[in-house]
């Protein structure tokens, strides 16, 4: 299949959720409250959110009026044009990463989001456009990470900077700077401890982390992506808050986006927060992590 069949079947239960009901709520092309209130009732089911559903349906009816024809294929289009927009608005706000030797990606995520294996995929593809990469087992918390991220290495042909178990996270990520920078590599990935996003001693780790970092390139880290599982719907909005009150995150990517997960989550967060969706997961293999679309991924919604 392709990624765009892998998706469009991952998104299964948002589509349903938005397709069913347009045919039956439309009576002779009338758009009316109730059709309006029962419009936003799907799109909130779909984890868009309240305040982003009522703005879809409000800007998508706008649309409409501007139209002669008024039925449901007409409302999909509009509801799908209008979060085309939303999503393309955010993508457009933000800057290119610098062109620097090494650039710097930070991965942060609570525990079971797969953060470790986005890496891992992460890694494959950015060696798929050139570029040569290097990893940081930062994650030397758990027992099994360090382990993991050299698996995913040596699966990958990227070398991986680690200091075994209970090493000094920041540690590790200074040395592994230090050796992407005297070895030419064009960008480091950086693993760290998955973390409940409510510890703060634990969040204090990565402000250390970022700290070092900030000493060794001012502009680093480059770019800081906080991993989210798609089937968390809603609940990842406390996740988003306390990581980008801590560290400031610049991107967002979600995973698991299978038959589960409602995909009305990826448009809430990236408006709430006005941060970019920069890749999504839909699978277990290494192609199953792609730069985001926002029209290829709103497309497969409808």
């Amino acid at each position: 299949m392709s990624f765009f069949a892998r998706l469009k079947d991952g998104l299964t239960r948002t589509r349903q959720i938005l397709n069913t009901p347009l045919e039956d709520l439309f009576v002779a092309g009338k758009v009316d409250e109730s059709l309006l209130e029962e419009l936003e009732d799907q799109l909130v089911m779909a984890d868009f959110g309240v305040e982003n559903a009522a703005t879809i349906v409000r800007e998508a009816r706008e649309r409409l009026d501007r139209k002669q024809k008024k039925d449901a294929d007409a409302m999909r289009e509009a509801l799908r044009d209008t979060i085309c927009d939303h999503l393309e608005a955010v993508q457009r706000a933000v800057p290119e990463l610098p062109r620097v030797s090494p650039r710097v990606i930070l991965v942060v995520g609570v525990n079971g989001v797969g953060k470790t294996t986005t890496i891992g995929k992460l890694a494959a593809y950015y060696q798929s456009i050139g570029e040569k990469v290097v990893l940081a087992a930062g994650d030397t918390y758990r027992a099994a990470a360090v382990a993991q991220l050299r698996q995913w290495g040596e699966r990958c042909g990227c070398p991986v900077i680690s200091q075994g178990q209970d090493a000094d996270s920041a540690s590790v990520v200074h040395d592994a700077f230090a050796a992407a920078r005297a070895r030419k590599f064009d960008v480091l990935i950086a693993d760290t401890a998955g973390r409940l996003h409510t510890k703060s001693n634990l969040m204090e780790e990565l402000k250390k982390i970022k700290r070092v970092l900030g000493r060794l390139d001012p502009a680093a880290p480059h770019e800081t992506l906080l991993v989210l599982d798609g089937t968390t719907g809603q609940n990842a909005i406390s996740q988003v808050q306390k990581f980008h009150d801590t560290i400031g995150i610049t991107g967002l990517v979600v995973t698991k986006l299978d038959g589960t997960a409602k995909g009305g989550v990826v448009v809430g967060l990236s408006e709430k927060f006005k941060l970019p969706v920069r890749f999504i997961g839909v699978g277990e293999g290494l192609e199953d992590l792609r730069p985001f679309d926002a029209r290829q991924f709103v497309e497969a919604l409808f």
